[in-house]
């Protein structure tokens, strides 16, 4: 098998794939162009949508050229894969917006070169020759070569019919197809790479080549990323684990990639870093502590997605809430009203104000549930029992801070004013 894909396999981006001997052949004969898709419907990615462009990355040093096709057509009526229920129609300016921000992000992750003519990566977007398409031309020349008996047989289809398919919906697998045709004809491109969950879609696009072109072209699927409990990669009780610093901050980002489960540490380490498939074996031997390898994890990621600088200011936030050292000021800070303290600042309303409570029902469900807790004047965290308590201006350290955590895990570093 080429290298390349040998590579892909050891780190766990391998499902299935269409003709693995021809697809292996090809790459050691030349570089090939490959793309991956994403639809625009939110306002930033988040982790979980970043397992292809981790492969992308990896292909690209090995000397392929990857196309990031950028979903501003197709979003416009939704992909049913992987989905119970039909998506959410979002306005054509909303996509258009939501396509600029994931290009910024997609950029700073895969360095886009496409500007010249020795590139390596490049973006397109599906809006350039979908967005004016005629359909009854369409349809002639496109939807003419598929069956929607072969159709019904993918999974992602089956699936929908017991729960509802639209006719709109119906029509994506044929545009999706038509994308990988257009970047065929405009790229040369020969290998679409992406979940597992869009196996039927990237299989009708290859035969659709085959079919109006006469040409080969592969398919390369990973397997769907979760964790070991079964919850989908890169969600939590708060929601999904963007990119956007805006919607979750490189604290918390890096928090997350420190607090997985230990089985999964090895499995994210090969797949979310670029460190040496040896280097992640040897981080997660069985004479390692876990805790070591999970705050590697939390640090290789967190510097990939938002710097190094960010990196170690979240590594020394987290080693200084959980007794390892580091700098406090790094932690999650909240400016509260130093008054709120002078008068007595009631548990509750603080834990809310502090954003460790969404409202003050769940700040008090904290505090009977025995997970609130202050370090007071400095000292160490004590548990607050109590919901009447008030939280006094003695609490404050000589200037006028004082620290919260609300369960095991999220702290915030009050200072008063």
């Amino acid at each position: 098998m080429n290298k390349a894909l040998e590579n892909l396999k050891e780190r766990g981006f391998y499902a299935q794939c269409t003709d693995p001997g021809g697809l292996s052949r090809l790459m050691d004969e030349e570089p090939v162009v490959f793309y991956v898709g994403c639809d625009p419907t939110g306002v930033s990615l988040h982790i979980g949508h970043m397992v292809p462009y981790f492969a992308y990355r990896h292909l690209r040093d090995a000397g392929h050229k990857g196309i990031a096709l950028l979903g501003g057509g197709t979003a416009r009526i939704g992909d049913p894969s992987g989905k119970s229920e039909m998506r959410k129609m979002l306005s054509y300016a909303q996509l258009d917006e939501n396509t600029e921000f994931i290009k910024k992000q997609l950029d700073r992750f895969l360095g886009f070169d496409g500007d010249h003519a020795r590139w390596s990566a490049r973006w397109a977007n599906n809006k350039d020759w979908l967005a004016d398409l005629n359909y009854i031309d369409f349809l002639r020349e496109i939807g003419s070569h598929f069956s929607v008996n072969r159709m019904l047989s993918f999974e992602s289809y089956k699936i929908r019919l017991e729960t509802g398919l639209s006719f709109i919906e119906f029509n994506y697998q044929l545009l999706q197809s038509y994308d990988f045709l257009e970047l065929y004809r405009r790229y040369g491109c020969r290998l679409q790479i992406g979940g597992d969950d869009q196996w039927g879609n990237i299989v009708a696009g290859s035969e659709l080549i085959r079919r109006v072109e006469g040409a080969e072209v592969f398919g390369l699927t990973f397997p769907l990323v979760t964790t070991s409990d079964g919850k989908k990669m890169g969600k939590t009780e708060k929601g999904a684990v963007f990119l956007d610093p805006a919607l979750v901050s490189p604290y918390d980002f890096f928090q997350y990639w420190r607090n997985v489960q230990d089985t999964d540490v090895r499995r994210f380490l090969l797949m979310f870093t670029f460190l040496p498939t040896g280097e992640c074996f040897r981080l997660t031997g069985p004479e390692k502590n876990p805790n070591e390898a999970k705050e590697r994890l939390a640090w290789e990621v967190t510097a990939l997605i938002h710097g190094a600088e960010a990196a170690d200011k979240a590594l020394s936030g987290a080693r200084a809430a959980f007794g390892g050292g580091g700098d406090a000021s790094s932690m999650p800070g909240a400016v509260l009203s130093r008054s709120r303290f002078e008068a007595g600042y009631p548990v509750a309303d603080l834990f809310t104000d502090a954003g460790l409570a969404s409202s003050k029902s769940e700040a008090r469900r904290l505090v009977q549930q025995g997970g609130a807790f202050v370090a007071a004047s400095g000292g160490d965290l004590i548990a607050l029992t109590d919901l009447s308590a008030l939280i006094g201006a003695d609490a404050l350290d000589g200037e006028g801070r004082l620290i919260l955590r609300a369960g095991k895990k999220r702290y915030c570093r009050v200072s008063a004013t």
